[in-house]
C-alpha cells in the first residue's frame, strides 16, 4: 500500500522551545514544532512526523524572515549539526538564557539571578569529536557505485553528503577526507560500512575509528594510515544487526589510539569513543567557577567519567563514581599517572548504587546525563543533607525537575549557564546548593 506524502503546510511561529524548534498553533489547533523557524515568522513548512496532538517539520520558505535570522555557514547540513547557525549568536545567546528561566519557572523555581551563559565567543571549528555516516549511489556517466561521507538528515532516514563542516577543526575534516578517498580506491561502498569517528585533541593530533558491517581488516593498509598523518587509527566490526557503532571486535590497530588533553593544567587520557567534553576551553571555565564552590572536606564526584571534575577541582580527597567500565579503567589510568592513588578512589558503579558513598561530611558534585539524577540519589542527598551540591547539567529541563525535589532541603546559592555547543540548542547549567538553614 502506497503512503500519502506528508503535507506542506504555513503557519506563523510564536516561540522557541526545549528542544529547539520553533511552535507556533496550526488553524486545526494542532502544535507545530518547525525547525529552521524564528518566532514571529510566517513559514511554509515540510512535515516530518504528524502525530494526534502536534506535527512536526522543518521550515522550506519564510514569507517575513526576523532580524534575527542570518545566512547559515553550511547551507546544505547544518540543520543535520547545528540548527541554530541560521539565527544571530546574540539571538542564540538571548534563547538559551530565556530557555534555562522558562525550564525552572516550569518548577515554580525563580532562579536568584540573572541569568547569564557563558561563551568564550568561539562558534566554528570547536567541536573535537565528529561521526559521520556513509552514502553511496550510481554515478549516471559510468555506471559504477560512488562513496561519499554524510550526515543524516534531520527528520528523515534521508542523507546529505559532506565534504566540509564548519564545526569542524581542519584537522579532523582532512582526515576524513583522506579516508574516504583510500576507501574509494578499493570499490568499497555504503552497504559495507557503518560509521567513521574521528576525534582530536587540543594540540589537533587525530584519531579515527572505521566501523564496518564486514570483516574488512586489510580495508587500509599499514601504509595507507600512514599517509593519513594521524596520531592512530583503529578498523572496527560492528555488528550491523546494531545501527550504533558499538564495538564487536577490533580488527586493526594503528599507532597509539589513546588521546591525552589537559584540563585545567592536569594531563587526561581518554579513549577515542569514550566520552570526553568536546568544547574544552568551555569546560575549563565552568570547572574554575565550580572549584570557588568546593569545600575543604572530603568531595564525592557521581557521573564522574574519567575524572575531569574530580581530579581538577576535588581536592585532596576525592571519590569519583562512574558506571562506564572504560571511562573507570581509563581514570585509574589517569590517577596512576598524577601519583594520586592515595588521594582519589575510583568507584565502578552507577551512582544510585553507590549511595553509602554519599554523607553528610561530604561536599558533593553530580554531572549526570540528560536524564538527570536519578530518584534514589535525590532521596539520598535529603537524607544524608550534606552542607554543599554542585550540580552540573546538560539538560536544563531535568534538572529544574531534581532541584525542585531538592528544595525540601536545599536552596540555590548560584548558577550559570554555559554554550559549550555553539549554533546548537544544547545548553549546560550550573547550580550551586546549600543546606537550607535548621537542616540537621
Amino acid at each position: 500500500m502506497a503512503f500519502k506524502p506528508l503535507p506542506v503546510l504555513s503557519i506563523t511561529l510564536d516561540r522557541i522551545v526545549g528542544g529547539g524548534q520553533a511552535i507556533g498553533t496550526l488553524e486545526t489547533g494542532k502544535k507545530a514544532f518547525v525547525w529552521n523557524g524564528l518566532p514571529g515568522e510566517t513559514v511554509s513548512f515540510q512535515v516530518t512526523k504528524k502525530k494526534s496532538h502536534f506535527v512536526e517539520g522543518i521550515a522550506t520558505e519564510v514569507q517575513n524572515p526576523s532580524t534575527e535570522r542570518t545566512a547559515p555557514d553550511d547551507p546544505d547540513s547544518y540543520l543535520s549539526t547545528s540548527p541554530w547557525q541560521m539565527m544571530t549568536f546574540d539571538a542564540e545567546q538571548h534563547y538559551k538564557a530565556a530557555l534555562i528561566e522558562e525550564a525552572f519557572e516550569l518548577h515554580d523555581i525563580v532562579l536568584p539571578e540573572t541569568i547569564e551563559v557563558y561563551t568564550d565567543g568561539r562558534t566554528a571549528h570547536y567541536r573535537n569529536k565528529v561521526e559521520f555516516s556513509w552514502y553511496s549511489d550510481t554515478d549516471a556517466s559510468t555506471g559504477t557505485e560512488t562513496l561519499d561521507l554524510a550526515f543524516f538528515r534531520r527528520g528523515s532516514k534521508g542523507k546529505i553528503k559532506i565534504t566540509e563542516c564548519s564545526l569542524l577543526p581542519e584537522s579532523i575534516m582532512q582526515t576524513a577526507l583522506k579516508v574516504r578517498d583510500i576507501l574509494r580506491t578499493k570499490g568499497i561502498t555504503a552497504r559495507s560500512l557503518k560509521t567513521l569517528l574521528i576525534r582530536c585533541d587540543q594540540q589537533g593530533n587525530t584519531v579515527w575509528q572505521l566501523y564496518v558491517k564486514e570483516n574488512l581488516a586489510d580495508i587500509i593498509s599499514a601504509s595507507e594510515a600512514t599517509t593519513l598523518g594521524t596520531q592512530g587509527g583503529e578498523i572496527i566490526y560492528s555488528d550491523p544487526r546494531s545501527p550504533a557503532s558499538r564495538i564487536t571486535q577490533r580488527l586493526t590497530k594503528f599507532g597509539n589510539v589513546v588521546l591525552c588533553d589537559t584540563v585545567l593544567d592536569v594531563p587526561f587520557r581518554y579513549a577515542t569513543e569514550g566520552f570526553f567534553q568536546v568544547n574544552v576551553p568551555v569546560y575549563e571555565q565552568a570547572l574554575r567557577d565550580m572549584k570557588q564552590w568546593v569545600e575543604n572536606k572530603p568531595v564525592i564526584d557521581l557521573y564522574s567519567g574519567v575524572g575531569s571534575i574530580g581530579l581538577t577541582i576535588g581536592g585532596d580527597h576525592v571519590t569519583l563514581v562512574e558506571i562506564n567500565e572504560d571511562a573507570v579503567r581509563e581514570m585509574k589510568r589517569n590517577i596512576a599517572a598524577l601519583g594520586r592513588e592515595s588521594s582519589a578512589t575510583p568507584v565502578l558503579a552507577a551512582s544510585e548504587k553507590a549511595l553509602d558513598y554519599i554523607t553528610s561530611e561530604g561536599c558533593i558534585i553530580v554531572d549526570p546525563p540528560r536524564a538527570g539524577l536519578h530518584a534514589d540519589v535525590i532521596a539520598k542527598l535529603l537524607e544524608a543533607a550534606p552542607q554543599r551540591i554542585i550540580y552540573l547539567s546538560c539538560n536544563p529541563v531535568t534538572q529544574a525537575r531534581d532541584i525542585a525535589m531538592l528544595a525540601a532541603g536545599y536552596g540555590i546559592r548560584a548558577h550559570r549557564g554555559y554554550n559549550f555547543f555553539p549554533r546548537t540548542p544544547h545548553i549546560e547549567h550550573l547550580i550551586i546548593l546549600d543546606k537550607l538553614p535548621g537542616r540537621n
